[in-house]
């Protein structure tokens, strides 16, 4: 396209789920359930961990931060789709789109590192478990998380960096609930190379990267649990890390549904679809998860709700 026809817009449209009048109070009442759900079991999680002392624990420090940050992961795509469809508006200026991707890189970023790091807390539990509490001190779980939070934040200033840098076409429609980092890529009408040798190196590098650690965490966690004699001895092994690998399955098979679907059918309305699913569903679920295979968090919920303890 020649540069007289590029222009630096300043709105965009985002396009959402579906254009019938009938089908939006339901879609606004789907929305706003889940994202209510969301918001308070993750709460609860937070209040369950820091008003409990048999919680204040590595394992649940992390769990504590992986609430906080579904919470804020949902917050930044959901209301805004909730206004639209309550104003009846799908106008989002480029500030508040750039905005937006730039958080839930952020966050999303750190959901990745957070499971990543987790899944290396029930490593040194389960196969290191006499010197559990020497390694996993307080001082390295901090450092954890604080790495993450620099680690996802510079990968967002980056990504971002290399958006701003494009142009887009007048009347913009990002066909889409939020303003996704592959879609805004898609959408320009500038040259995009640097932009997706960024995104699929930094693919490759954080996404794979984490997967990698996760897996050799595991995989010895396995072979430690098969070396158990006892029966009851494996199960409560397993039972230790169970909710966590249901997490990580759930998160990596929502974001590869994502990108395997989208790069299936080149449909940008299937991929907005399929990116409920990890944007919003799964840190739905993630409370759940680990409240209904967790005594410990169970127990400090019914103390927290009023329910006695037996």
């Amino acid at each position: 396209m020649e540069p007289g026809n590029i222009t630096q817009v300043s709105k965009f449209l985002l396009l959402g789920f579906s254009d019938e009048p009938e089908l939006k109070p339901l879609i606004f009442g789907l929305f706003l359930s889940m994202f209510l759900i969301t918001v308070l079991g993750n709460l609860l999680i937070i209040l369950a961990v820091s008003s409990d002392s048999h919680l204040h624990m590595p394992m649940y420090f992390f769990l504590s931060n992986l609430s906080f940050v579904d919470i804020c992961v949902t917050s930044t795509t959901v209301p805004k789709m909730l206004l639209n469809i309550q104003t009846q508006s799908k106008v989002i200026t480029y500030e508040d789109c750039i905005t937006q991707m730039n958080f839930f890189l952020v966050f999303s970023g750190m959901d990745d590192f957070l499971l990543a790091v987790m899944a290396y807390d029930r490593f040194v539990a389960i196969c290191h478990p006499l010197h559990y509490m020497v390694i996993m001190n307080p001082r390295l779980c901090g450092q954890l998380v604080l790495v993450s939070w620099v680690t996802s934040v510079l990968h967002s200033l980056l990504q971002t960096s290399v958006v701003l840098r494009l142009s887009f076409c007048t009347k913009v429609k990002i066909p889409h609930f939020f303003c996704e980092l592959n879609q805004m890529i898609q959408l320009a009408c500038s040259d995009t190379f640097l932009n997706n040798l960024v995104m699929y190196l930094a693919a490759m590098l954080l996404g794979c990267g984490l997967l990698a650690g996760m897996l050799y965490s595991y995989s010895k966690i396995v072979s430690t649990i098969i070396r158990i004699s006892s029966a009851q001895g494996k199960y409560k092994a397993f039972s230790t890390c169970a909710s966590h690998l249901s997490v990580v399955a759930l998160f990596y098979c929502t974001v590869l549904g994502v990108y395997l679907s989208s790069a299936a059918t080149q449909s940008s309305h299937s991929s907005a679809m399929a990116s409920v699913m990890y944007a919003v569903v799964t840190p739905m679920l993630n409370p759940f998860i680990y409240s209904l295979r967790n005594k410990d968090i169970k127990r400090a919920l019914k103390r927290i709700i009023g329910v006695p303890v037996m």
